[in-house]
C-alpha cells in the first residue's frame, strides 16, 4: 500500500510539473494584442478616449489660467478709480487676460452712465465668460454616455460572433472556438466602461470648478457695483459737514 501511495504522489507531482511547464512555455499576450481582440469597435472607443483626454487637459489648463486674486484686483481698481484714473484702470484690466479682468473692464468703460447700464454691461460680459468656461464640457458628457453604450454593443456583437461560430460548426465546438467572440464581448465592454467612468468623473469634477468660479465672478461683480455706489471722499466730507 505504501508503494502504491508513493506512486500516486509521484504521478500527481509529475502532472503538476507538466502543467506548470506548459503555462510557462505559453507566450503571454501584450497589452496591445489584448486590446486588438476587441475588434473594430475598439477604434471609436480609442477615438473617444483621446478626445476625453484632450478636453480634460484643455479645460484644466483654462481653469488654472483663469484664477485671479479677487480682493487684490478690486482694491487696485478702487484705488485707481478714486484717483480719477479711469483709463489706467482699464489698462490695468487689460494686463490680465482673465475672466474677472474682462468683466470689470466692461463695467469701467461705461463709467459715467447710469448704474443700470453698467450693471447690464457686466451681466453681458459675465454671460460670455460663463459660455467660455463651459466650452466643450458637453463633449465630455457625451463621451461619458456613449462610451459604455459602444462597449455594450461590443458585448452583443461578440455573442453574435460566438453563436455564428457554433452554427457554422454544427455544435461541434470547444472553448477555443468561442474565445474570439468572448474576447470581443469582454474587452469592448471593459474598455467602454473605463472610458465612460473616467469621463464622467472628470466631468463632475470640472463642472464643480466651473460652478465655484461662476460664484466667485458673481460675487466680485456685486462687490464692484457696491464700490461704484459708495460715496466718494469729497461727498463724505460734505455729508459730515
Amino acid at each position: 500500500m505504501k508503494i502504491i501511495y508513493l506512486l500516486l504522489i509521484q504521478a500527481e507531482t509529475a502532472e503538476e510539473d507538466t502543467l506548470l511547464q506548459m503555462l510557462q512555455d505559453e507566450p503571454s499576450m501584450s497589452f496591445l494584442e489584448v486590446l486588438s481582440q476587441g475588434g473594430l469597435l475598439m477604434i471609436p472607443l480609442f477615438v473617444l478616449s483621446v478626445l476625453a483626454i484632450y478636453v480634460i487637459a484643455e479645460r484644466w489648463r483654462t481653469f488654472e489660467n483663469s484664477k485671479m486674486d479677487i480682493t487684490h484686483t478690486l482694491n487696485n481698481i478702487e484705488t485707481l478709480l478714486k484717483s480719477g484714473s479711469q483709463q489706467r484702470a482699464i489698462q490695468y484690466c487689460e494686463e490680465f487676460n482673465k475672466p474677472l479682468a474682462r468683466i470689470l473692464k466692461s463695467g469701467i468703460r461705461r463709467l459715467g452712465r447710469p448704474l443700470r447700464d453698467i450693471e447690464e454691461a457686466i451681466k453681458n460680459a459675465g454671460k460670455k465668460e460663463i459660455f467660455q468656461l463651459e466650452k466643450r464640457m458637453n463633449w465630455l458628457a457625451t463621451i461619458a454616455g456613449v462610451a459604455p453604450l459602444i462597449g455594450f454593443t461590443g458585448t452583443v456583437t461578440g455573442m453574435i460572433r460566438a453563436f455564428m461560430d457554433i452554427q457554422s460548426l454544427q455544435g461541434n465546438v470547444n472553448p477555443s472556438v468561442l474565445a474570439g467572440g468572448i474576447w470581443e464581448a469582454l474587452i469592448t465592454t471593459a474598455t467602454g466602461l473605463i472610458v465612460g467612468i473616467i469621463a464622467y468623473g472628470f466631468y463632475n469634477y470640472l463642472q464643480g470648478k466651473i460652478n465655484r468660479m461662476i460664484f466667485e465672478l458673481e460675487n466680485a461683480s456685486a462687490d464692484f457695483m457696491d464700490l461704484l455706489q459708495a460715496p466718494s471722499p469729497k461727498k463724505r466730507q460734505q455729508q459730515e459737514v
